[in-house]
């Protein structure tokens, strides 16, 4: 079996010719110039791995998705700000290994690129110098990496991901995500977890006007850039996000984008970095994610192109629970009932919890919750209805008037009560249903009505 190889800097020349003179397996096939034509030949699929040194410290984490889309493993010889690169998953191949164990060194990660796993700097450099076949480790992604003295050197432990991400989702048509999240972040922090609230929405992120922040940040736009750059610790996360006191606790914010031309700066890669690394970082990371969830996008031509619904899908892919939110009205259930497949299968692995909000008799019937629950269980599919927030515009309006949550402004108003009552069901573990005591009654207005747009 032939392992075509692609080389991009001058200080790898004397490793390539004596990996040519080998003879085996691994041979070179191209010699690159610049990165541009290093990343032209690997989404060309020319090369299995890619040896880099000048020009390493252009790489970013997008980037080493390309070359990897492309079907390429990355080693980086090492001073070669081997560093970085290695905390984003590539090789580092020993500044003085001999050809014979870079070629061995290839071989192994070529084998790896398939697995789940990845090889960290810490693993690679101890085997390296002890033995050259390098063993895999787990996921290093913005983890930063810790210096082997040699092959005694204690290995330093795994990311470790001791915190929830909890995804707000629903559908279009402001069924209030962003009022949900806002305060259910709060709630979280009032109930003792050290929470972080992101905004990922690529259409309308509006986290910081509701908690009357100066937008002028885009903390989640900075938090990917860092860790597109491989740069992103615990303390450069803190750092970029904004302390936002609330009823006494601190909730971390990373703000949204300013403007929303700027969706191609949350990249799936850089968003999933962040939300592993405030994972790692916090007891609870709530996120306001967007409504739309398809990805006809990665159907163009160019299927390296940033995806405007990356980032919510991202998201949904990471989260522990998702609290999928629809509006109480003959609009919104409908909407939130297609909607749920489609959260299933983005998230398959998480909680789902579905919440109704803005319960009002007004838009359904005489007895909304009833009402409801009718539809619900005619049409709709997956797990039943857990939360009923009810509407109160004008206690959710002095909230958003102050910038500020229900907890300062409203504390024993209904409304805030459901919340508190969610982020207590977030944190809790999940409980078998119960069997339903007295049967549904049939027949409400609103049940018809959601029946007649379903069938549509």
């Amino acid at each position: 079996m032939v392992l075509p190889v692609m080389a991009l800097g001058v200080s790898t020349w004397p490793l390539v010719d004596g990996i040519e003179r080998l003879h085996g397996p691994v041979t070179v096939v191209r010699r690159c110039l610049d990165l541009t034509e290093l990343l032209a030949a690997a989404r060309a699929g020319l090369g299995r791995a890619a040896l880099v040194a000048e020009g390493a410290e252009d790489l970013t984490a997008s980037l080493l998705e390309q070359i990897r889309l492309g079907g390429a493993a990355l080693l980086v010889l090492e001073g070669h700000d081997h560093h970085r690169l290695a905390a984003l998953g590539a090789v580092v191949v020993p500044e003085r290994a001999a050809p014979e164990d870079a070629a061995r060194l290839v071989e192994e990660a070529v084998a790896a690129a398939g697995a789940p796993s990845v090889l960290g700097y810490a693993d690679v450099v101890t085997a390296s110098r002890a033995d050259p076949t390098p063993t895999t480790g787990p996921p290093a992604t913005g983890a930063e990496p810790e210096a082997v003295d040699g092959p005694g050197g204690a290995e330093p432990p795994g990311p470790r991901r001791a915190g929830r991400i909890v995804a707000v989702w629903g559908p279009t048509g402001a069924p209030g995500r962003t009022t949900v999240a806002v305060n259910l972040a709060a709630e979280l922090a009032l109930l003792g977890q050290d929470t972080a609230l992101v905004d990922a929405d690529t259409y309308g992120p509006s986290v910081a006007a509701a908690l009357g922040m100066l937008d002028e940040a885009a903390g989640l736009a900075q938090a990917c850039r860092l860790a597109d750059q491989g740069r992103l610790d615990g303390a450069a996360l803190r750092r970029t996000a904004a302390d936002v006191a609330v009823a006494g606790r601190t909730v971390r914010v990373l703000t949204g984008l300013t403007r929303q031309d700027r969706w191609p700066e949350l990249r799936s890669s850089a968003v999933a970095a962040v939300l592993e690394r405030s994972a790692q970082e916090f007891g609870a990371t709530v996120v306001d994610c967007g409504f739309a969830l398809e990805s006809d996008e990665e159907l163009t031509v160019d299927t390296m192109a940033p995806r405007r619904h990356a980032a919510a899908l991202t998201v949904l892919e990471r989260a522990d629970v998702v609290v999928a939110v629809g509006a109480a009205d003959t609009i919104g259930v409908p909407r939130l009932v297609k909607g749920l497949p489609d959260v299933a299968a983005a998230a398959p692995g998480a909680r789902l919890v579905v919440a109704v909000n803005k319960l009002r008799r007004s838009a359904a019937g005489r007895s909304p919750e009833l009402g409801i629950r009718e539809a619900w269980a005619r049409f709709g599919s997956g797990p039943a209805v857990e939360l009923f927030v009810p509407w109160d515009p004008e206690t959710c309006d002095e909230a958003l008037l102050a910038g500020a949550v229900l907890a300062e402004t409203a504390a024993g108003s209904p409304v805030r009560a459901a919340l508190r009552g969610l982020a207590a069901g977030v944190l809790a573990d999940p409980e078998e249903p119960a069997e339903d005591g007295e049967p549904l009654v049939r027949g409400t207005r609103l049940g018809g009505r959601i029946g007649a747009w379903l069938r549509r």
